[in-house]
């Protein structure tokens, strides 16, 4: 640990997404990690002027804690390149990709790589019950962590009654693929493991990822060698497709009442996976030997930039 002491790092956390209160938590834990290992770790909540911030602090790298948009979808990643800072995670254009969910179905399938059938939609079609047979999905086509996800199992069943929506005049809809909630983490090129996600109630929503019982996490996931080491590939050739870098994470439903080769879909990838103490990509790391503080360090260490 003692190379690391002296090398600045600003934890960039918080913003003002949608996810800024998961993203507090996740940066919070980074920062502990990272002053463990002997880092000189500053958290900065990312605000307007987290430029001016980032000039006056001259930190050697930045840890990306962000959720959501501006912290995950380029954006804070294009000004970093621009100031010249190492920083963790995907770079601009993968990080945009990923972002939004419907350009990265297309690259996802042309890359042979199964989704479930899906389109973009108004919310006009979608309350007037004409846009696919129930059971769907309804999703903002550019957020995360279920932020906004509504299934609907039947026509008379609206997606926007339970609460005002704020995330804009096109989702995406896809077919509601029953079974199983899976997730896999990829570090750096390599995938680490499968993890089974059982909800206590209803999905895998907002409130079963971040409270606490919300969910049950089976890791490694107790699936046939051949399913287990498909979600693997799959995880890592999407990581790939998208030219994702450092960690991310891949969300997939298996459906295995279906023929064991063709159950397997991915939802999408998450190039900034939580940080919290029930995210999942920390628990898959931790399978495999990588202890949080160690997890954290790796990522700093693989920290660019490309100017």
């Amino acid at each position: 640990m003692t190379e690391n002491v002296g090398k600045r790092i600003a934890v960039l956390m918080g913003g003002w997404s949608a996810e800024r209160e998961v993203s507090l938590v996740s940066g919070a834990a980074v920062v502990r990690a990272l002053r463990e290992r002997g880092f000189d770790a500053t958290a900065v909540d990312a605000g307007h002027r987290v430029g001016q911030t980032l000039a006056a602090l001259k930190p050697d790298v930045v840890f990306n804690a962000l959720h959501g948009r501006f912290g995950e979808d380029g954006c804070v990643q294009g000004m970093l390149e621009v100031m010249g800072l190492n920083y963790t995670h995907s770079g601009v254009l993968a990080s945009a990709l990923a972002m939004d969910k419907p350009t990265a179905r297309v690259l996802f399938q042309a890359a042979g790589i199964r989704v479930p059938e899906g389109r973009t939609a108004t919310r006009e079609e979608v309350m007037a019950g004409t846009v696919m047979a129930p059971p769907y999905v309804v999703k903002p086509t550019n957020e995360g962590s279920s932020v906004g996800v509504r299934i609907v199992f039947d026509r008379a069943n609206n997606p926007f009654a339970a609460g005002e929506w704020h995330y804009g005049d096109t989702v995406l809809v896809e077919r509601y693929v029953k079974g199983r909630e899976l997730a896999v983490a990829v570090m750096g090129e390599e995938a680490l493991g499968v993890i089974e996600i059982k909800p206590a109630k209803g999905f895998y929503d907002y409130e079963a990822k971040y409270a606490a019982g919300g969910s049950a996490h089976v890791t490694p996931a107790d699936l046939p060698k051949a399913v287990y080491q498909e979600a693997m590939d799959i995880a890592a050739r999407a990581h790939r497709v998208l030219g994702c870098r450092g960690v991310s994470r891949a969300d997939l439903r298996y459906d295995d009442s279906e023929d064991p080769e063709a159950g397997m879909y991915l939802l999408e990838i998450n190039t900034q996976p939580g940080m919290t103490p029930t995210s999942l990509v920390p628990e898959i790391a931790a399978y495999r030997g990588i202890p949080f503080g160690d997890l954290v360090n790796w990522m700093v260490e693989d920290a660019g930039c490309r100017r």
